[in-house]
């Protein structure tokens, strides 16, 4: 063969002239022939094997050429010849390359075939996959069904993809470079095949996992080409080539280079890639197209495959840590992430490796406070990571929990929810102990301490010691000790006859005897050994080993040599070595064992307490977290409150002390509107309380009563009805669970399991839920309730009696709201006679409960009593005999007490009197309700029964009287609406029955009620007399419900009522008075609009607790619009700054509802001003400006900013203190200003010019330039920057010295409109203008009216009115509202 093949650049290059010996393709086949050619491939592949691409090339080189040309059956067919060749050369050249006798031409052969084939193999390739991706792109999905042949062709191209990719690893798994001149494969052979690679992955769906098998075989591929053939640089410039131009290959990217980093071993290519996207600059980042999320996607993907590789080169990265891209640094940091989880991680690392991780977890923190939201948000998500896989270190919880917390009032939500995420994945992970509180560890941590400070001040006490180690002296003593021992065991002649030594061994011998053990031998030896008495103790040593055998310290000795002695008075001197245990405890201790000892304790009490500073920090830390979220349940953000809730059952979970706030705080959200919110707190209880665990049906039903009896302890009555709501569901269930749990509560009420009342009530309360489900459980056990709590035993726990009386309450129709004949019971029943008696018997006896069940007791007597007004009559009548008898009873005693003593004994009288007190109150605290439940039950009850009635009586007579088909349809319209008008008249006649009834015979002089109304008229209107608290409160409340019967009682004492409001020192009874006032300003609203100024006024009480309930009651009649929004609410505006945290968060509540309604607060705006600055309030500078910041963002639209600009601009007329003037400009500063909002003020200019030279006026308008300035368009900023260097000129030369630069321009819209020169106000004001005032236009005499610009709100309000008193002059008349001055006005007239 004379030729050889070069792979081209291009594939046109083929047919063009080449050099000496390179091939080139004679023959470029038609189209039309190509079929006929391929059928000679296929003759010439089945006869002389793959080498028949050297004579065949042309054909498949005539199938690129025309690729667009020919059908894709060509292609096809041409693609499998392609791959048979391939994967014959594959099977034939293992053998021809081991052989050692391959001539030269034969190499050539072989190597031109293998590029041929290859070529062509790849190319083809490129061209189907570029066929496929523009075919998916022309098909629409919906139509795959309607593909031609083309589009079935096509389809079947994943699967040969493949078989391609297959055939080429065999072929380059082989050692092939042989074949080339000194084994160096040409570059364009390599390019060849990695283009084809690169080219299938840059197909859109190489990522899906249909796609894996492809993937895998093109990374595997690659790897190959990077590990064989020196495609290293080119692998990894190519990977940032994908990643810039392909977003979605990020994570193929990523996985590419993981797997040639470990399968293939080549792990420079990490190191390249890390080297290339180190270097790009922020400026290549921050460009369009960049690839910058691909960029940051990769690195996250590639640093959780293979963490451990990246750390070599993180140093490339840490610099775009300080880079502008967000997405870099997010990137980084999860890297870091990634390698403290999986790597740096665990006790086992070294210096080296622990100071990495030092500095890592300090990068981390530093960007928590990242200027990015994103940024901080995720650095929370790896921190959350980290502490789920328990690698963060101990001592970075309580700093890495404390800046969590802190992240809770980020501005960002993600921020915030994945704040919340950590701080639940500290509770879940954390080493401490949750359900200590803070104050639970105070007094361990301050024991601890003291006993620490104590051994500190124990060890320096002492003197301070040299202390030598034993082994040390041992060293320095063992070469004289050898010799000496030498000496003993082998004594020359002149040693036997010294009388020394004989001496010696006398006084060794006594010794020995004289010791009691083989311990105190050996205390003996060693303390020898200490005073160089080498001799002595070596032969007591010898001598003991013969006293003491069996010992194991002397056990060396049987072979009796100097080496043996040696390392026996070793083992006596130093001690045993670690293994050594058992023998360590007979051997003495040393001096220091001692101190090692000492240090030891030490160590333990120092670790100890950090351990519990560590513990309290840490409960600190999650106590602030749980106050913090609890807030976070009402968040306007659904996302936040559904992680608040989760952190709050995390909490709960792991018993964290204090955790049942937070649930607690979550329960009335099961009433929210947003579905999210109340699915997330209801499958919360679920799994909390209603999904127990136990080894029994028995065992979770109770657990589930213990779980819900603790969540009700101290719970409020809005908690109950809350947690109803989710229970309710439970126990309409039917399943052995709930059965059990209806038993467990039973025998907790009845007392057959022995339970705290505590307990007992809860179980009470949650057996009327269950009543609510099903009726049966309370009804069939009516007579148990009044056995156990309503029977003799009632008066020990009216607590008890009040909570079953609310729970047989939820049997009757007003629950279940039924539309069939009332379910009522027999008014001799056993449960009202037991109620009745109760009541009775209790207005005589001072107990603090008797009022809560009294109340609830008379409710249910009128809602389930056939005649309740019988029987509240009967009770009346009972209640007031026996006060009667106890006060005749108590006059008697005192009598005959007074004749046989001769004396008085004023304690006791007093006593005495104090109990007919109580109980007076008592009982008016009774009439009172029964006058409001006898109002309600007419009004409900009997009217609904009358309207029950009717329609049954129609519904009998229409059957009775139906007439003919035909005379039904000619007259359908008008029975219609004869019906219409009987019915509406028939509901007016009923009402007014009603009306009637309260209006003349509830007070009628027959009726007890009729006798109670004057004692409670003479006790409210004599304070003086009737000082007592509980009397006073009682009385007046008795009164406000008697008020409620009819207009003619409520308009009579509607000013008694309304002077104990202002004047009574108790605040129990102004609350009391405001809540009963709002509900008679619904019942009867023409009665006390007159009066409700009066009612504002209670905003401004001393009592917190009054001002409370004043807004809270006015929230209600504002926002249902029973009262006329005035210009009273700013008295509300005032509580946005109180003291109380409660009442502000009220106040807040408020003008946010009221936000909600159309233009509210826009009308109102310009009265509160007024109001909050006019100079008799006295409200300080910062107080107003922290009202108005609040009242100003609910001012979104730029039609209402403008209005108002223009309506504060013309208050700087009528302002006359420089207050007003600085209150007006502040005001104007807190709008979001716009461009026709600045047009708008500019147009105003005259009315406040005259103004900027106070500083306060001068600098809040100063401040409306800066918030323009931002963000503004040139045009815009050009208008700005010329109002700012106007208001400058005039605040520092005076408005005198500085010409209007709009008197200078022509057209000017100012100039169109003649103004009169008004004089400056102020200290600005000039001689010129005094000396020009006889050429002006002469003022208007002061009998002619001066023209004030007033506001739609201050039209509309009323004549100021001051407090209610007594006298019939003062009580006001006129309902409507009239126009008045306002107090501006008649001070200056």
């Amino acid at each position: 063969m004379s030729w050889d093949f070069f792979v081209p650049v291009c594939v046109g290059d083929l047919v063009k002239t080449g050099g000496i010996n390179q091939y080139v393709v004679q023959d470029v086949v038609y189209p039309k022939q190509i079929q006929s050619h391929l059928k000679s491939f296929k003759s010439a592949l089945r006869s002389q094997g793959p080498s028949c691409i050297l004579e065949h090339f042309d054909t498949g080189y005539s199938v690129l050429q025309h690729s667009n040309a020919v059908d894709l059956s060509i292609k096809e067919d041409t693609l499998e010849l392609l791959i048979q060749v391939v994967s014959g050369l594959s099977v034939a050249l293992p053998a021809l390359l081991i052989s050692t006798n391959l001539s030269a031409a034969d190499r050539k052969e072989q190597l031109n075939a293998v590029k041929m084939g290859v070529f062509l193999l790849c190319k083809l390739t490129e061209v189907l996959e570029s066929d496929s991706c523009r075919q998916s792109i022309v098909t629409a999905p919906g139509k795959a069904g309607k593909k031609g042949k083309a589009g079935e062709g096509l389809a079947q191209w994943d699967s040969e993809r493949e078989t391609v990719l297959q055939a080429l690893v065999q072929l380059l798994q082989l050692d092939i470079r042989a074949l080339w001149s000194l084994s160096l494969v040409e570059e364009e052979f390599i390019s060849c095949v990695t283009c084809c690679c690169y080219k299938l992955l840059e197909n859109p769906t190489i990522s899906h996992v249909k796609s894996k098998p492809t993937r895998d075989a093109v990374i595997h591929l690659l790897g190959l080409l990077i590990k064989k053939y020196n495609h290293l640089l080119g692998a990894s410039v190519k990977v940032i080539q994908l990643l810039q131009h392909f977003e979605q290959l990020s994570s193929v990217c990523a996985q590419a280079v993981s797997v040639w980093s470990t399968e293939y071993g080549v792990r420079a290519i990490i190191g390249e890639v890390i080297r290339e996207i180190g270097q790009k600059s922020s400026e290549e980042l921050a460009r369009e197209g960049s690839g910058v999320k691909a960029f940051s996607s990769f690195l996250s993907e590639l640093s959780s495959l293979v963490p451990e590789l990246i750390i070599p080169n993180i140093s490339f990265l840490i610099t775009h840590l300080e880079g502008e891209s967000n997405n870099m640094r997010v990137a980084v940091c999860e890297v870091l992430g990634d390698i403290l989880v999986r790597v740096l991680c665990g006790d086992g690392l070294d210096e080296a490796g622990k100071a990495d991780r030092d500095r890592f977890f300090d990068t981390l923190q530093e960007h928590l406070h990242d200027t990015h939201s994103h940024v901080r948000a995720r650095v929370l998500q790896v921190y959350t990571r980290i502490v789920n896989s328990k690698a963060l270190p101990l001592c970075r919880y309580s700093e890495v929990m404390g800046l969590a917390v802190g992240r809770l009032m980020d501005k960002s939500i993600n921020v915030v929810k994945s704040a919340i995420q950590l701080l639940a994945a500290f509770i879940a992970h954390n080493p401490y102990s949750c359900k200590l509180s803070s104050a639970d560890l105070k007094n361990p941590l301050e024991k601890e301490t003291t006993k620490l400070k104590e051994l500190k001040e124990k060890l320096e006490g002492k003197a301070p010691v040299a202390v030598i180690r034993a082994s040390e002296l041992w060293d320095a003593m063992e070469p004289e000790l050898l010799t000496t021992a030498r000496a003993v065991l082998e004594p020359t002649s002149a040693e036997q006859e010294d009388m020394g030594a004989e001496e010696e061994k006398e006084v060794v011998e006594q010794e020995l005897e004289e010791a009691q053990d083989d311990r105190a031998t050996a205390v003996q030896i060693a303390q020898l050994l200490r005073v160089n008495k080498y001799r002595h103790a070596v032969r007591l040593c010898i001598k003991a080993h013969g006293r003491f055998p069996q010992s194991e310290m002397f056990s060396k000795l049987d072979d009796l040599t100097p080496e043996t002695v040696m390392e026996a008075l070793a083992l006596l001197f130093k001690g045993p070595d670690e293994d050594s245990g058992e023998l360590s405890q007979n051997l003495p201790p040393t001096p220091q064992k001692e101190v090692e000892e000492e240090d030891s304790e030490l160590k333990k009490q120092e670790m100890l307490v950090q351990y519990l500073k560590d513990t309290q920090s840490f409960a600190l830390q999650v106590e602030r977290s749980i106050s913090v979220i609890n807030t976070m349940l009402y968040c306007k953000t659904t996302s936040v409150v559904q992680e608040a809730v989760q952190f709050c059952v995390t909490v709960c979970e792991f018993s964290v002390a204090n955790s049942l706030s937070g649930v607690r705080r979550m329960l009335p959200l099961v009433w929210s509107t947003d579905a999210t919110i109340k699915d997330a707190v209801v499958q919360a209880y679920r799994r909390l309380y209603l999904n127990p665990q136990g080894d029994s049906t028995r065992a979770k039903a109770n657990t589930l009563v213990d779980s819900l009896s603790e969540l009700m302890v101290d719970a409020s009555l809005g908690t109950i009805q809350c947690l109803e709501e989710i229970v309710q569901e439970f126990f309409g269930s039917s399943s052995s669970l709930q059965s059990t749990v209806v038993q467990v509560l039973w025998e907790r009420f009845t007392g057959k399991r022995e339970t705290s009342p505590l307990h007992r009530r809860a179980a009470v309360i949650l057996l009327g839920m269950a009543a609510r489900a099903e009726r049966e459980v309370v009804l069939s056990n009516v007579e148990t309730f009044c056995n156990v709590a309503l029977g003799e035993k009632v008066a020990e726990d009216f607590l008890l009696a009040r909570d079953v009386v609310i729970t047989i309450s939820s049997i009757t129709d007003h629950v279940r709201q039924s539309k069939n004949a009332p379910f009522r019971l027999s008014h001799n029943h056993q449960l009202f006679t037991c109620l009745t008696k109760a009541i009775a018997e209790g207005v005589v006896k001072e107990d603090p409960h008797w009022q809560s069940f009294m109340e609830q007791a008379v409710r249910l007597l009128y809602f389930l009593a056939e005649s309740p007004d019988h029987l509240c009559s009967l009770l009346l009548q009972q209640s007031t005999q026996l006060l009667l008898d106890q006060v005749a009873k108590t006059a008697e005693a005192t009598k005959e007490t007074v004749q046989s003593q001769g004396g008085s004994q004023d304690s006791q009288d007093s006593t005495e009197q104090g109990l007919q007190i109580v109980s007076l109150a008592q009982l008016l605290s009774l009439c009172g309700c029964v006058a409001f439940w006898q109002v309600s039950h007419l009004e409900g009850s009997v009217s609904a029964e009358l309207r029950r009635r009717r329609r049954e009586t129609e519904e009998r007579e229409e059957k009775e009287k139906r007439p003919s088909k035909s005379k039904l349809a000619a007259n359908d319209s008008a029975v219609e609406e004869e019906l219409g008008l009987i019915g509406a008249t028939a509901e007016d006649t009923e009402a007014e029955l009603i009306r009637k009834i309260c209006e003349t015979e509830l007070l009628a002089e027959e009726n007890i009620l009729f006798c109670f109304l004057p004692l409670l008229v003479k006790v409210c209107s004599s304070p003086g007399r009737y000082s007592h608290p509980q009397l006073t409160t009682a009385a007046c409340l008795a009164l406000s419900q008697f008020m409620m019967i009819s207009p003619s009682v409520c308009d009579e004492h509607t000013r008694l009522l309304f002077t104990v409001l202002e004047r009574s020192p108790l605040p129990v009874v102004r609350a009391n008075a405001i809540i009963a006032l709002g509900d008679l300003i619904v019942r009867f609203p023409n009665i006390l609009e007159p009066w409700t100024q009066n009612l504002y006024a209670r905003l401004s009480d001393q009592v917190p607790s009054v001002r409370q309930t004043a807004v809270t009651v006015l929230t209600q009649l504002v926002l249902k619009d029973v009262l006329k929004v005035k210009g009273q609410v700013g008295e509300v505006a005032v509580l946005l700054i109180d003291p109380e945290p409660h009442i502000t968060s009220l106040a807040l509540n408020f003008f946010n509802e009221l936000a909600s309604k159309d233009n509210a607060i826009y009308n109102l705006l310009p009265d509160i001003i007024s109001r909050l600055s006019d100079p008799e309030r006295g409200m300080s500078a910062e107080d107003f400006n922290v009202i108005m910041k609040q009242l100003f963002s609910y001012i979104t639209k730029e039609r209402q900013t403008e209005s108002l600009v223009e309506k504060l601009c013309q208050r700087f007329r009528t302002a006359k203190t420089e207050r007003q003037w600085c209150d007006l400009a502040v005001s104007l500063s807190l709008l979001s200003m716009c461009e026709r909002g600045l047009k708008r003020l500019q147009e105003c200019w005259e009315c406040y010019s005259d103004k900027l030279t106070e500083p306060g006026v001068y600098q809040p308008l100063l401040s409306i330039t800066a918030k323009l300035r931002r963000g503004a368009k040139p045009q815009l900023k050009t208008q700005v920057e010329d109002f700012e260097k106007r208001l400058t000129a005039v605040h520092t030369r005076g408005l005198e010295n500085v010409e209007s630069p709009e008197m200078e321009e022509g057209g000017s819209t100012e100039n169109t409109v003649s103004h009169t020169p008004q004089p400056a106000r102020g200290r600005g004001r000039s001689i010129l203008s005094r000396l020009d005032d006889s050429f002006v236009t002469p003022k208007a005499s002061r009998k002619s009216k001066k023209p004030v610009i007033t506001f739609s709100s201050e039209e509309e309000e009323e004549e100021e009115e001051e407090d209610a008193v007594m006298a019939e002059s003062e009580t006001p008349r006129v309902t409507t509202p009239i126009s008045r001055m306002s107090r501006r006005t008649r001070l200056r007239h």
